[in-house]
Order: structure tokens, then C-alpha cells, then sequence
């Protein structure tokens, strides 16, 4: 399936001084820890919570202070990130915006544009400066505009598309309590509504999924959401040495290994479900999904991930040799990550890694390994990058 997002461009956004990152359907985001690789998909998961809550809350939500310089290079007061995508109703396009700190600390959208198709809009720090569709609705400077467009039919599908981005690191605890049914649209961060997930995604969904996780944990034979009183959990068939059947547990006595590992498989295949109300995320992120696996699970985590590519878009943080010890994994589907003096950079791998690869020399995991999987000082950290229009169309 061809890629959602094609591009994604950052500017002052936490660690992140200025990338340009071209994605494809599935992604692997490698790089030693605290070198951005987790900001990098916040800055993803910023944009579709912007779109669903107020800015403020998000802002404080995801631990930005405009206010202050933390930001990289002195570029304390704003930030700015930009999506070009591929594939909406059939018609590319792309979403941007920049926000910043006025003189009494408040933020505010200081620019915003989005494209899609022959439509478009911009808006400058509350004000509507150009539009292709007649009677928009008033902008607010301290509220992303694309929320109001969200009205209008040619502004729509960027909206739902955009604020359903969501990036998983499932928690085990959340996974096992007992879970107050939803509708199960889209599985939570933490996996706290998987119960509902499971019901809604249906039985064919259900049954990849218990492929996957008996070949992880080979003793499970069946997974399935079940309602005890008011509350809904997780049932797990697993064999048990000396009975005929397989006995049911609730993900309360399941280990946290196992429960993580459904979590992850559940984000990746929840957009896999053809029934009516299914969820139309275009892209997720997962968050070290290989965490708590033994290593000889890594190759069918690694199946698992580019099953779920063929429904939706997926880039995974990993520091697991074993996830990309395998020598088809496309050379253009990794990215590097490094620290420099505490500023993220973003881009391919180097050149001498990419022909090494090509032929077959190494797998990606055993150049990571031999820590030789680095960063390419060429292309997509350019200081400078135009997010805008500047024909102010």
C-alpha cells in the first residue's frame, strides 16, 4: 500500500533543530538513547492531538514550554512541523503549521497552511488570509484553524486522517485491568480500551492476531475479549500440560511480556478490520515494540509488522539487532538517529551502509551491531527548510 505521509518535516520541535524525512510504508527509526528517535514520533503524535484538544492542554500535555529557550540553537519562542501526504480521496497535498510564544509567554498559530488537492487555505496568527472555498469559518490564533475547516467537506478527510495519527507503547497494566467498554474505534497509547478493540476488529482480525502471538508465545491458541459484569477484559486460551482443552485465563494472570506483545500486534492490525466503524488511521508508531520479546520472536514481530504495512503506515523505534536481522529489509525503509551536542538529526544511512546492504554484505541488524548503521551528513538535515508557500496563495 502506498505511504500516507511522504514527508515529514520538523523545525525546533524539542531536541529536533530541523529535518526532512521521506517515509515509506514501513519504517525503522535506529539510534542510541536520548538521540531523538521518541521526539520524532511525538512530534507526529503532537499534531494529531492539536487537532482533538486545546492547544494549551497539548502543549503542557506533551512537555513544551514556548516560553522558555529550551528549544535547540536558541530558537527558544516557536517550532513548526509539516506533512506532505500522498493519498487523500485520491489527491495529494500537504498540512503545515508553526507556533510560538508572544511577548507574555501565551502560545499562538502564528502560521498555518494546508493543501489538499486544488483546495486550500492559510491563516496568519488568526486571520484567514487566503482560501479557495467561499465563507470559512472565524480563526482563533490560539486554536489550529484545520479544526473549524474540519466543517467543510474539502477540508474533512486531512482532518480525520491527521487526528487519528496515533503512536503506541502499550502498558501491561492498563492491558490487564478490567476496561469499561467503548467503541473501540482506536486502541488507546496504552492500551487501556484493548478489550473493545478486540470485539470491534472482528473474528478475522482475531485470528491474525492469534497466529502471530501462538508463534510468539507458542502455548496461546486463542484470544478473545470477554464481559465480566459491567467490565470487558481479554481471555487467553493456552494449553496446560495434563488437560484434553485449552484453558481460559484473563489478561489479569497473563505476563507482562505477553500482554505487550498483543498490545503492539493489536495496534498494528486494528486498521486491518473490514467491518462498518472500523478505524481509518493511515499511520501509527510504535514505541521499541521488540521490548520484553526473547530474541528468536524478533522475526515473526518483524512479519507481523510488514503484514500490518499492507493496511496502514507504521514507523517503529528500535535498538534490536535481532528486529532487523533479516537481509530484505528495504535499505531505504531505515532511518538513522544521533545526538550532537544535544540537537537531533534525522536522515538515511550512510552511503558505505547503504551499499553494504545492497549487496547483501550484512543484515541491518548486524551492522547495528558493529554500530556502523550512521547517519548520511548529506541528505534531510539541511539548516534551513521552507515549510511554506510563500506566495501566500
Amino acid at each position: 500500500m502506498p505511504p500516507f505521509i511522504r514527508t515529514v518535516t520538523i523545525q525546533n520541535y524539542k531536541n529536533i533543530a530541523s529535518c526532512r524525512v521521506d517515509l515509506g510504508p514501513l519504517m525503522f527509526m535506529v539510534g542510541p538513547n536520548g538521540s531523538g528517535k521518541s521526539n520524532f514520533l511525538d512530534a507526529m503524535q503532537f499534531v494529531s492531538d492539536a487537532l482533538r484538544y486545546s492547544l494549551d492542554h497539548v502543549l503542557r500535555n506533551h512537555g513544551i514550554f514556548l516560553a522558555t529557550s529550551l528549544r535547540p540553537r536558541g530558537g527558544g519562542t516557536h517550532f513548526s512541523i509539516r506533512l506532505d501526504f500522498t493519498r487523500l480521496s485520491g489527491q495529494e497535498g500537504h498540512y503545515v503549521f508553526r507556533i510560538k510564544a508572544d511577548s507574555s509567554g501565551a502560545c499562538e498559530v502564528q502560521d498555518e497552511e494546508c493543501v489538499i488537492g486544488d483546495d486550500r487555505f492559510r491563516v496568519r496568527s488568526g486571520k484567514v488570509i487566503s482560501c479557495s472555498v467561499p465563507l470559512m469559518p472565524a480563526a482563533l490564533p490560539d486554536r489550529l484553524f484545520l479544526v473549524a475547516a474540519s466543517g467543510i467537506p474539502e477540508f474533512r478527510p486531512v482532518f480525520d486522517a491527521l487526528s487519528r495519527i496515533a503512536v503506541y507503547n502499550p502498558n501491561p497494566r492498563e492491558i490487564a485491568k478490567m476496561q469499561q467498554p467503548d467503541p473501540g474505534d482506536i486502541l488507546r497509547k496504552n492500551g487501556g480500551n484493548a478489550a473493545s478493540v478486540l470485539r470491534r476488529v472482528g473474528p478475522e482480525v482475531q485470528e491474525t492476531l492469534r497466529t502471530f502471538l501462538s508463534r510468539i508465545v507458542p502455548l496461546i491458541t486463542g484470544v478473545r475479549p470477554t464481559t465480566i459484569g459491567q467490565y470487558e477484559t481479554i481471555e487467553f486460551l493456552q494449553a496446560v500440560k495434563g488437560e484434553d482443552n485449552p484453558l481460559p485465563f484473563t489478561a489479569f494472570e497473563m505476563s507482562d511480556g505477553t500482554l505487550r506483545a498483543f498490545g503492539n500486534l493489536l495496534a498494528v492490525f486494528q486498521t486491518a478490520s473490514t467491518r462498518v466503524g472500523g478505524s481509518p488511521s493511515l499511520l501509527i508508531g510504535l514505541e521499541e515494540p521488540e521490548m520484553g520479546l526473547h530474541p528468536a520472536a524478533a522475526s515473526v514481530l518483524l512479519s507481523a509488522l510488514r503484514e500490518g504495512a499492507r493496511h496502514c503506515q507504521i514507523i517503529v523505534t528500535s535498538h534490536s539487532p535481532d528486529l532487523l536481522d533479516n537481509p530484505d529489509i528495504d535499505v531505504d525503509s531505515l532511518l538513522a538517529v544521533e545526538s550532537e551536542d544535544g540537537v537531533c538529526r534525522i536522515g538515511p544511512v550512510d552511503q558505505a551502509s547503504r551499499e553494504t546492504l545492497r549487496e547483501r554484505l550484512f543484515t541491518p541488524g548486524e551492522l547495528l551491531r558493529l554500530n556502523q548503521l550512521e547517519l548520511d551528513d548529506v541528505d534531510g538535515n539541511a539548516p534551513e527548510i521552507t515549510l511554506f508557500d510563500m506566495s501566500g496563495r
